[in-house]
């Protein structure tokens, strides 16, 4: 219920190789406390028992190796059949989100940001009072995300096409940060956290 929320909450979203990240941690050289909500769900996999029991059930023992997420394997099998990933979504989030809040009310600043990935993509942007969408040009994201994750141009192309346009993300937004240059894109967080701070 919005009028019982004790924030202002601002999402931060953008496709894969972004740089949503490196944006979030900008905000938080401003002061503000950021929710890293897909890192959160990742640490969650290999941490709650619940979540690992159910994602053997769904996926079978191959979900993990020596007990850690075996991420590759998920990835491999949602591309194969896209329904497993709702179904994922649906032990995972639930979780992510008991967790948000519980951190949310430990914070004291006058705004909070939430990085999540699908904000769009999963119709989620009545939760935020405002939504920042991160966008880069996708040559330098296909880059970015095969150098950080050692995966195959192929495999990320098909990643950004599951994905939401900019274009889509745009429209929908409250504000946008280009991430082509990283000063330029720290200026541009500069901006909407002085026009966030003026409206609060």
């Amino acid at each position: 219920m919005k009028e019982l929320q004790k924030h202002i909450i601002v999402g931060i979203t953008g496709g894969i190789g972004s740089g949503k990240t490196t944006i979030s941690k900008y905000f938080e050289g401003f002061g503000i406390p950021v929710y890293y909500a897909d890192l959160e769900a990742k640490a969650l996999m290999n941490r709650s028992k619940v979540i690992k029991r159910k994602l053997i059930a769904l996926f079978g023992d191959d979900a993990y190796i020596n007990n850690t997420l075996n991420r590759d394997y998920l990835r491999s099998q949602i591309f194969k059949e896209k329904k497993l990933l709702s179904k994922m979504n649906a032990i995972v989030h639930p979780k992510v989100g008991a967790h948000y809040k519980r951190w949310a009310k430990k914070q004291n600043a006058p705004y909070i940001l939430k990085e999540v990935a699908i904000i769009f993509e999963n119709n989620l942007q009545s939760q935020y009072d405002y939504i920042i969408t991160v966008i880069a040009d996708k040559e330098e994201r296909v880059k970015r995300v095969m150098q950080r994750d050692n995966s195959s141009r192929d495999s990320v192309k098909a990643i950004i096409r599951n994905q939401f346009s900019d274009q889509e993300k745009i429209k929908k937004s409250d504000f946008v940060i280009e991430n082509n240059d990283l000063e330029a894109a720290k200026l541009q967080a500069q901006i909407i956290h002085n026009n966030l701070i003026s409206n609060i």
